[in-house]
């Protein structure tokens, strides 16, 4: 089958394989993937993964196959793939938080699972949606309703459950308060949707790229400051009003001096949530006296999300025509355009980038 597989260069290979499924997984043929900022961050070298590796971890299709212990999905469901992987078993799992499950890091990461000219290569992030097919644990499939496009669907996986998550469960927002979201690309609109979704008073969406601003706003911005065209960002927020600051910034990029501004923008009791991944081994800076009118910073791991109650969240959130999804989708490349693709994602040229694997 085909898949693209990466070895310092990403090559779409025609002789990628898997196994059978083992009592707990699952084999999903794969639709549509998201290219998400992250899958770009292992090209560049930011992300650091051992090679070769089947890429992708934005995914939706369809189930194929089931290990002979899978209770949960059955062939022909249509599903959403999650990157947790996470046990199910454990304490944290038992309270409610896969997010703190340990054995979610690594997981199906592999090798074992894929080949590529029969040699077993490693899988991304615990999913490998860049291929045909892949095969996941079972607690890694949303099972959602099959007239949801599986091209809007796949964002679900990866930007809009860890930027709605962020809002709704780690950072709980309340009605009336403000927000600043720092990078408005996917998981930043997932954000201000998720602003919007909680009835915040001001959404304040800023970037680099002045393009983004027609979509910030559709999302739910109220305001949208273009950070090329300001020296002091600080002031810009004052600006618009807001001379006290924001309740909560939610920093998306995951450069160290945005996080820094994110602190310098909050009000008293105000708290930065850090969402952007930046290259392992970065440190931040903050002035502590700026910190003690109770202040916090935030680590947000995939929005504090419980997968298979926020998925079907969402989804309901998407049927009612509350949360846009098909609006995200910017442009659907055929996997043979992968490199299109992805220079077209790095200049931002259009909204969310996805594939489509089964053409």
């Amino acid at each position: 089958m085909n898949g693209i597989v990466f070895t310092g260069e990403p090559m779409v290979r025609d002789d990628v394989g898997l196994r059978s499924p083992e009592p707990r997984e699952v084999l999903v043929r794969i639709v549509n993937a998201g290219l998400c900022h992250s899958d770009i961050s292992v090209l560049d070298g930011t992300i650091p993964f051992p090679t070769p590796v089947v890429m992708g971890h934005e995914g939706a299709g369809v189930v194929e196959a089931v290990g002979s212990a899978v209770t949960a999905v059955a062939v022909g469901d249509h599903v959403v793939l999650t990157t947790l992987g996470n046990c199910g078993q454990c304490d944290a799992c038992d309270r409610g938080l896969p997010t703190c499950c340990r054995r979610s890091v690594g997981g199906g990461a592999g090798p074992g699972r894929f080949t590529a000219g029969g040699e077993a290569v490693f899988q991304f992030a615990n999913v490998g949606a860049f291929a045909q097919c892949t095969l996941v644990w079972e607690t890694q499939c949303v099972v959602i309703d099959p007239d949801v496009p599986l091209e809007s669907a796949c964002l679900i996986g990866c930007a809009v459950l860890t930027g709605l998550g962020a809002v709704l469960n780690r950072a709980r927002v309340e009605p009336g308060e403000t927000v600043v979201v720092i990078g408005a690309g996917g998981i930043g609109q997932s954000v201000i949707q998720g602003a919007r979704l909680a009835s915040a008073g001001r959404i304040v969406a800023i970037d680099s790229n002045p393009a983004k601003e027609g979509a910030a706003l559709q999302m739910g911005a109220t305001d949208f400051i273009d950070a090329t065209s300001t020296e002091n960002l600080v002031v810009s927020l004052q600006g618009l009003g807001l001379t006290n600051g924001a309740d909560y910034v939610f920093e998306c990029v995951g450069r160290p001096d945005l996080i820094r501004l994110g602190t310098e923008m909050l009000d008293w009791g105000g708290a930065c949530v850090m969402l952007g991944v930046p290259r392992i081994g970065t440190e931040a800076s903050f002035v502590v006296s700026n910190m003690y009118n109770d202040k916090s910073i935030f680590g947000c791991r995939y929005g504090s999300a419980r997968p298979h109650y926020d998925i079907q969240r969402i989804v309901g959130f998407y049927k009612v025509g509350k949360l846009l999804l098909d609006e995200m989708v910017g442009q659907v490349y055929a996997v043979s355009d992968f490199d299109l693709a992805v220079a077209d994602a790095k200049v931002g040229s259009h909204n969310r980038t996805v594939l489509r694997l089964d053409g």
